[in-house]
């Protein structure tokens, strides 16, 4: 049974007790989200000028200079997930990564996509190499990584790229090694990073030879 307010796909996890596990995040880590939003919204004549580590505020009409607002932003992410979703490309390198850690390591998919897009995730990560338990989740990532991390005696890595889900993880689940990954190069730069705190790597290769390291493999 799962405990209250955690996705209930955790309690469905069948997981090597005895093995580590990594949690890895999707947008921006296994997938290039913002490239391919980015050619739904062209297709539907808006644009995306990469300024800010945001989403919404990077979308506008051609030749205005005010972003769109939120709520218009957030019907064309909605439908994005709803009818497009699948057609984005993975990150260089992660797939490859994931491969070799899954012989001695349990691997589970966090994502945080709304609950309609769970089917055509679920589609674009066996397409693209990524067979992995995926659990769909709410809120801040750090009481799901602990639920998770509990299932095992192993070692616990996780992957994301923001910010709050990494500080999130390192409040409620401390032990857990964190690492950082932005996969849109254009991104990199604007991201908010804590390295004090939280490993930032952007590059699978390198990224994947120290989730290896951190978990004992």
């Amino acid at each position: 049974m799962t405990e209250p307010g955690l996705p209930a796909e955790i309690a469905t996890l069948r997981l090597d007790p005895a093995a580590p596990v990594l949690v890895v995040d999707v947008d921006e880590v296994l997938a290039m989200f913002i490239r391919g939003f980015e050619r739904f919204v062209g297709a539907h004549g808006f644009e995306m000028r990469i300024n800010r580590f945001a989403i919404f505020q990077n979308i506008y009409r051609p030749g205005e200079a005010e972003h769109l607002d939120v709520a218009t932003g957030r019907a064309l992410f909605d439908r994005f997930f709803e009818a497009d979703v699948e057609h984005i490309d993975p990150a260089p390198g992660a797939a490859e990564a994931l491969k070799a850690l899954a012989a001695q390591t349990n691997i589970v998919v966090l994502t945080s996509a709304p609950g309609q897009a769970r089917a055509p995730r679920q589609r674009w990560l066996v397409k693209h190499g990524f067979d992995y338990p995926l659990v769909v989740n709410t809120g801040l990532k750090g009481p799901s990584v602990r639920a998770i991390a509990e299932m095992t005696c192993g070692r616990a890595a996780f992957v994301d790229d923001l910010l709050p889900n990494l500080d999130s993880v390192a409040t409620d689940a401390p032990s857990v090694a964190r690492f950082q990954h932005v996969a849109d190069e254009r991104l990199r730069p604007l991201a908010f990073s804590a390295p004090d705190k939280h490993q930032r790597i952007d590059d699978w290769d390198e990224l994947g030879r120290a989730i290896a390291a951190a978990l004992g493999r």
